[in-house]
């Protein structure tokens, strides 16, 4: 099973001059899930090298598991170090491709042609598509069949009340929730900050970093159901 992952590569939130990137963990969690299933990984982002780790994610408060792994894992801090560039990568060299969120994806991998065009390829083929907490946001401008590719689908992705509990909902370049219900998604959501996943056919969503490696473990399980 070869499984990519995309990351932001954007570092900036908004006008306000404070750093941003993606959330660790949603990063770690969905990554060790795949490894332990015995996935190859590849880790992608529009610049490559090294993306930004939003620092708000790293703070005392928000440790896990997978991230104390992460920081004692010098094979997988190279790994993310050394991200390929999106530009070099294809559809037809995976089996699947995972979108961790943080605010970054926001700004860049929302416009980003490579970005959506992959994301086409993948689902063109049959081959599952999971995005997590603000990541879903990349689905803005992907289409399947002429529509949007969330349209009757049923999503899920970071709440209008969890965006106001950081305070951001006038920051960001629009609102997750509110921008897959304007493209016809069948949006669903649990409590916030708990975890909740979606699986609809192909496309796997979840809604918070709590979520991503629950989103993971679905997409393993779809995987091994093909």
């Amino acid at each position: 099973m070869k499984v990519l992952m995309v990351l932001t590569s954007h570092n900036l939130l908004g006008d306000t001059g404070k750093p941003t990137g993606f959330w660790l963990e949603e990063f770690t969690a969905p990554y060790y899930v795949f490894k332990d299933a015995g996935a190859e990984i590849t880790v992608a982002s529009p610049k490559g090298g090294q993306p930004p780790i939003d620092p708000k994610s790293d703070e005392p408060g928000n440790q896990t598991e997978s991230m104390a792994r992460f920081k004692d894992d010098v094979v997988t801090q190279k790994v993310l170090a050394n991200t390929i560039k999106l530009a070099d990568v294809q559809a037809s060299h995976y089996d699947t491709v995972f979108y961790p969120g943080g605010h970054g994806p926001m700004w860049d991998l929302v416009n980003d042609k490579k970005s959506i065009a992959l994301i086409e390829d993948f689902y063109n083929a049959g081959k599952p598509v999971a995005a997590v907490c603000h990541a879903p946001a990349v689905f803005q401008k992907v289409t399947f069949e002429g529509h949007p590719i969330v349209q009757g689908k049923r999503v899920t992705g970071f709440t209008n009340s969890e965006e106001e509990a950081v305070g951001l909902t006038k920051v960001v370049p629009f609102l997750v929730e509110d921008e897959l219900k304007r493209l016809g998604g069948r949006f669903e959501k649990g409590a916030d900050w708990g975890i909740f996943t979606i699986v609809d056919g192909k496309l796997i969503t979840g809604q918070n970093p709590a979520s991503s490696g629950p989103a993971a473990r679905e997409l393993i399980k779809l995987m091994q159901a093909a």
